[in-house]
């Protein structure tokens, strides 16, 4: 079982009660703001930070830490080696660290070592499933109230465990029929057939691979407990979702009279004046390109909104990259049409000192950037369903010249995000951070 030595124990006698919970921010993105919502609906107590405040220590004012999703290795590579020594310090010394999805991952022997789990090999994986799938769970405190083990998995890795000191706390069962294996319903991919599908499409798709594969695990680093969860208890909207969350705070952030009530600690200062009209203005700019930019896709049969944070894309395309876009964009026009008070859903507010020239300044970068990628984004959608009416498209490899060249621009070369689209939601990221943050 993995440890580390008692000169990296922190100090249990600090003056200031510890806070129950630290969200990491960065890259996480789309996954950040989804977790963001999801326990602002269960009224959970948590604070946002970034890796350059754990870098300085600021996990010590903390019970645990929430990795949520998104890509491990990106997120890896932004804390440094000083952030990643933090976060073991801080669970060796007794913190919890609760990890969704990409975050779970994070924690595997190729990430933070903090369990000793791999990954299954990518050709091993279904790794397109998406949707609602139901568990079966093991005794334990997470599950308290608990009626109906169904939740959400969005595109999930798969763990593989030979050691028996990590305790699995619920495998898969089987699929709803809501969800879907890349692009094709469950219900359809099984009057299709499973095995014809997995053959044109290159890939393990049978959402009856997953069956009986473990999706929560839970298991100790030095004095920490560490939970895993290939599952999404943090999707706004699932009312299980948000019970088992409550449950984690209760499990592992073991909350205290001290502690700030619930819900208090995201937002901080006073509310702001009315936004200047200019303001608006290009946010209104900056949120019709992108509306433009999803119609395209919807136009050309590529895709449709599933829910109000995801599209379901066609296999071949990068919705899960337009829907980022899409939402984040969406979620600054939301904090902005609604300063110092809760938009139309309850969640945005917009709080603290209003820094009017900087908000403007950042509107006008992004908007600098998201033009013309809005515009070769467009291009690129066309040539890619044309594309689609005569052979089969691969998200990474495509034998058409001018659609390998636009990805290459948009994208870069890999499935973590790359290109003009990187540095783009770079600047979208830091606004809307600081926006929901008050800063």
């Amino acid at each position: 079982m993995a440890s580390m030595g008692t000169h990296h124990i922190l100090c249990d006698t600090e003056a200031t009660p510890k806070r129950p919970c630290a969200l990491l921010w960065d890259e996480s993105l789309l996954w950040g703001l989804m977790a963001w919502r999801a326990l602002k609906e269960a009224g959970l107590p948590f604070d946002l930070l970034r890796s350059e405040d754990i870098r300085q220590g600021a996990l010590s004012r903390y019970r645990m830490i929430f990795i949520p999703g998104g890509w491990a290795s990106n997120r890896i590579g932004t804390l440094g080696g000083q952030g990643r020594e933090e976060i073991r310090r801080f669970v060796a010394a007794g913190g919890g660290y609760l990890g969704i999805c990409g975050g779970a991952g994070m924690a595997t022997e190729n990430g933070l070592d903090l369990l000793p789990i791999q990954r299954k090999p990518s050709p091993e994986r279904v790794p397109s499933f998406n949707g609602p799938i139901r568990l079966s769970c093991a005794e334990h405190a997470i599950w308290r109230n608990v009626q109906t083990p169904v939740f959400y998995a969005w595109w999930p890795s798969q763990f593989q465990i030979t050691d028996l000191n990590v305790r699995v706390l619920a495998r898969y069962e089987e699929a709803h029929v809501d969800a879907f294996s890349s692009d094709i319903n469950v219900a359809a991919g099984g009057i299709i057939g499973w095995s014809d599908l997995e053959q044109r499409y290159g890939i393990l798709l049978d959402p009856a691979r997953l069956r009986g594969e473990p999706a929560v695990v839970e298991g100790r680093f030095g004095r920490g407990r560490v939970i895993l969860s290939l599952v999404h208890f943090d999707t706004p909207g699932d009312g299980s979702g948000a019970v088992v969350l409550r449950n984690l705070w209760d499990d592992l952030a073991s909350s205290s009279p001290s502690d700030p009530p619930a819900g208090v600690g995201v937002e901080r200062g006073v509310a702001i004046p009315d936004v200047p009209q200019k303001v608006l203005e290009s946010v209104a700019e900056i949120q019709a390109a992108v509306a433009e930019l999803i119609v395209a896709g919807a136009r050309n049969f590529l895709w449709y909104w599933r829910n109000p944070l995801l599209l379901l894309w066609r296999r071949g395309v990068r919705g899960l990259e337009y829907s980022t876009l899409a939402v984040m964009i969406g979620e600054i026009g939301r904090c902005l049409h609604s300063p110092g008070t809760s938009s139309a859903d309850g969640l945005s507010a917009l709080t603290g000192s209003f820094n009017s020239s900087r908000l403007e300044d950042d509107l006008k970068e992004i908007r600098e950037e998201l033009i013309p990628f809005c515009e070769r984004a467009k291009r690129l959608l066309v040539r890619e369903r044309f594309y689609m009416m005569t052979a089969p498209l691969s998200p990474v490899e495509c034998t058409d010249a001018e659609i390998s060249r636009l990805r290459q621009e948009l994208f870069g070369s890999a499935m973590s995000y790359g290109g003009r689209f990187k540095r783009l939601i770079n600047q979208v990221d830091r606004l809307l951070y600081h926006l929901i943050q008050g800063e």
